[in-house]
């Protein structure tokens, strides 16, 4: 099978899914925040009508759910699989590492999601301090990890500080992912742009989110719960944006606040990508899409992927 990675904005969908049309395959997102419904704008959702070919891992939870990479690993090998099984080549593609690992490689997650006493002490916490607050909590125990960790991303900041409860070092056990071993064989790409570039993209692609109704996306979904929702409000946007709805934060500084984040992203999906020497780069400031996918799918075939007719099995 193969694998387009990257950062945000890098161009992984449109190379992705130019790729599986010219295998006759389909795309597998390996998308964290694109497995909610509604939250089409904000994550860079390829529209229905925009896709050559199917996209799955899309669209399979509502808001408020409670999904995991457990949930998704899966989610994506029964996808993979039904790929596999129908003679397709599956053109998995994201930029959220964890998915990707969990969707390729061996990854154990503990079964069952029961909150501990130590859980939910922590997330009181979460509730006195604030999100920084917390994240200095564990800055102050467990240096080390804490490194590891964004001090807004309070439910990795509850799991290491749960862990260390339990005397388990977070960044000790995230350290074995560096390791992978492979649960499919598997070609993976990697999109890459100049750095300024990509920033400018990234800006680029924000106000262009705010253009085509990014506003009344959030109302929507907000309306169906998303400030309740414990992972899909924090997602990169959409708790900015709650935060204008609320009167938190005026909107010029909500687009300034998603656009550092988007950045700030970027860099850590880059970081995490570039510890995986499989990896093969592109470099995209040099080549089109369409180009990066006439590669990447001349390389396919060389290696043994045989494309499928339009029409075949990919659905």
């Amino acid at each position: 099978m193969l694998a387009v990675v990257g950062p945000t904005a890098s161009g992984k969908s449109e190379v992705a899914d130019a790729v599986a049309a010219a295998l006759g395959s389909c795309v597998i997102s390996a998308d964290a925040m694109q497995v909610y419904r509604g939250m089409d704008i904000g994550t860079a959702k390829v529209p229905p009508k925009e896709r050559r070919r199917p996209l799955l891992l899309v669209d399979v939870a509502e808001v408020g759910e409670a999904y995991s990479a457990a949930l998704y690993q899966r989610d994506a090998r029964e996808a993979i699989d039904a790929a596999l099984s129908k003679g397709l080549t599956p053109v998995l593609c994201g930029g959220t590492g964890l998915y990707v690992r969990a969707a390729l490689d061996e990854m154990a997650f503990p079964k069952g999601e029961g909150a501990s006493a130590s859980r939910l002490f922590w997330e009181g916490r979460a509730e006195e301090l604030g999100d920084e607050g917390l994240w200095r909590e564990l800055e102050a125990r467990d240096p080390e990890s804490a490194s590891l960790i964004h001090p807004h991303n309070v439910r990795r900041t509850i799991r290491a500080l749960e862990m260390s409860d339990a005397g388990v070092s977070y960044a000790k056990q995230a350290s074995g992912l560096h390791a992978p071993k492979p649960h499919y064989e598997a070609w993976i790409w990697g999109l890459t742009r100049d750095r300024e570039a990509l920033y400018r993209s990234i800006d680029e692609r924000v106000d262009e989110m705010f253009e085509a109704g990014f506003l009344d996306e959030v109302r929507s979904l907000g309306a169906r719960g998303l400030g309740r929702a414990p992972t899909a409000s924090q997602a990169i946007g959409y708790a900015e944006v709650l935060a204008f709805l609320s009167g938190e934060l005026g909107l010029d500084d909500a687009i300034s606040k998603m656009k550092r984040r988007s950045r700030n992203y970027a860099k850590r999906q880059l970081t995490w990508f570039r510890r995986d020497p499989r990896i093969r780069w592109i470099a995209m400031d040099e080549m089109t899409p369409e180009d990066a996918a006439a590669l990447i799918v001349d390389d396919a075939i060389a290696h043994g992927a045989t494309p499928q007719g339009e029409g075949e099995g990919a659905r």
